[in-house]
C-alpha cells in the first residue's frame, strides 16, 4: 500500500513548493515544472507537491509501506522548518494501494455513458453478442464513450489510413472504419479468429467491412512490414500491455507529421500509479508512459478516460 496524500491548509503553498525543491536538490533529486509543481524523489520514493487555491497537496509514492513512511517523514520534516510564519499541520491518509484507486468515480462514469452520441442499434447490438459469447473477459470491449472518442478522432485527422493494435471483438474497429475519409483503409491486427469473427458481421450490417483489412498474425511482423514512410494517419493500441512499447515505436516512426496514435488502459487499473506493482506488464507501461512525456517527436496527453487514455500527436 505504497500511496499516500496529505492537503496542507496555507496561503503559501507556491512559496513552500519553490523552497523544498531548492533546499532538496542538494540532497535528492528535484522538479519544478513550468505550471509550478514540484517533485522530490529520495533514495526511498517520491513526493510530488501541487499549490490549490486552499492549500498544497502532497502525493508521496514509494515500493513498500517503511520506504513510504520515509518520504512522508523527510517531506513532512523539511516542510514544517519553512513555516517560519505560521504552523503547519500535515496529516497523511492512511497508505493506499494502487488497486484501490477510483478513477473514474461511478457516478461520473455513468454520467459521461449517458452524455455523448448514443451508440447505435449495431453497436448495442455487438456489445450484447461480446458479453454473451467472451463472458468474464468482456472487459476488454471499450465503453461506448471511448468508442465515439476513436470515431470522432478519426474523423479529425481526415484518416485515411488508419492502424489498429487489438482488436477483441471489433467494436473499437467498427468506430475507427466509421470515421475512414471516403476510400479510407484500416489496418486491424489481432491474433485470435475466434473472437475477430464475432465482430464481422456487424462490420458487414454497417457498411465498413470493405475498410477493414484485418490481419491475424502477430502485430509486430504485420507493423514491420509497412515501408518506413509515414503513410498512418490514425493508430490505436489496445493489445498485450508488455507489447506496447514495441508497437508504440513502429507506429510512431510511420505517423505522418499531425497523425494520433491513441493507447488505452495506461492506467492498468491503478497499478501503473502504484510503485509496489512490478510485474512485466506493470514496469513495461510505467516505462512507456514516462518514454512518450519525453519523447520529442509527439505532443501528448493522457485523459483520464475509463482505464486512461493516451493521445500523442507527431510533430
Amino acid at each position: 500500500m505504497p500511496l499516500a496524500t496529505a492537503r496542507v491548509a496555507t496561503d503559501r503553498p507556491a512559496r513552500y513548493i519553490k523552497q523544498l525543491v531548492s533546499h532538496m536538490g542538494h540532497k535528492a533529486s528535484t522538479a519544478l515544472s513550468p505550471d509550478g509543481r514540484g517533485t522530490i524523489t529520495v533514495a526511498s520514493g517520491t513526493c510530488g507537491l501541487t499549490a490549490t487555491p486552499d492549500g498544497l497537496e502532497l502525493t508521496a509514492t514509494a515500493v513498500d509501506a517503511e520506504s513510504l513512511a520515509g518520504v512522508q517523514d523527510v517531506v513532512t520534516r523539511h516542510l514544517v522548518r519553512f513555516a517560519t510564519q505560521e504552523e503547519l499541520s500535515v496529516e497523511w491518509t492512511a497508505p493506499i494501494d494502487g488497486a484501490e484507486l477510483d478513477t473514474t468515480a461511478p457516478v461520473v462514469g455513468a454520467y459521461l455513458l449517458g452524455h455523448h452520441t448514443p451508440a447505435d442499434d449495431i453497436l448495442g447490438e455487438l456489445a450484447a453478442a461480446t458479453r454473451e459469447a467472451t463472458a468474464g473477459a468482456a472487459y476488454m470491449q471499450v465503453s461506448s464513450d471511448e468508442g465515439a472518442l476513436l470515431t470522432m478522432l478519426t474523423g479529425l485527422t481526415g484518416a485515411r489510413f488508419a492502424v489498429e493494435v487489438g482488436v477483441f471483438t471489433g467494436y473499437s474497429t467498427l468506430c475507427i472504419a466509421r470515421g475512414l475519409a471516403d476510400g479510407g483503409r484500416l489496418l486491424a491486427c489481432d491474433v485470435s479468429e475466434e473472437w475477430t469473427a464475432i465482430g464481422r458481421p456487424y462490420w458487414e450490417r454497417a457498411g465498413v467491412a470493405d475498410r477493414i483489412d484485418l490481419r491475424i498474425a502477430p502485430a509486430l511482423e504485420t507493423l514491420r512490414a509497412l515501408g518506413p514512410e509515414p503513410v498512418v494517419d490514425i493508430a490505436f493500441i489496445d493489445a498485450d500491455k508488455v507489447g506496447y512499447p514495441a508497437y508504440y515505436e513502429e507506429i510512431v516512426r510511420r505517423l505522418r507529421p499531425g497523425g494520433l496514435v491513441v493507447l488505452d488502459n495506461v492506467f492498468l487499473g491503478g497499478h501503473v500509479l502504484d510503485p509496489a506493482y512490478r510485474e512485466e506488464h506493470h514496469l513495461a507501461m510505467r516505462a512507456l508512459n514516462d518514454l512518450i512525456t519525453a519523447d520529442e517527436r509527439v505532443d501528448s496527453v493522457m485523459l483520464p478516460v475509463r482505464d486512461g487514455i493516451t493521445i500523442a500527436r507527431r510533430r
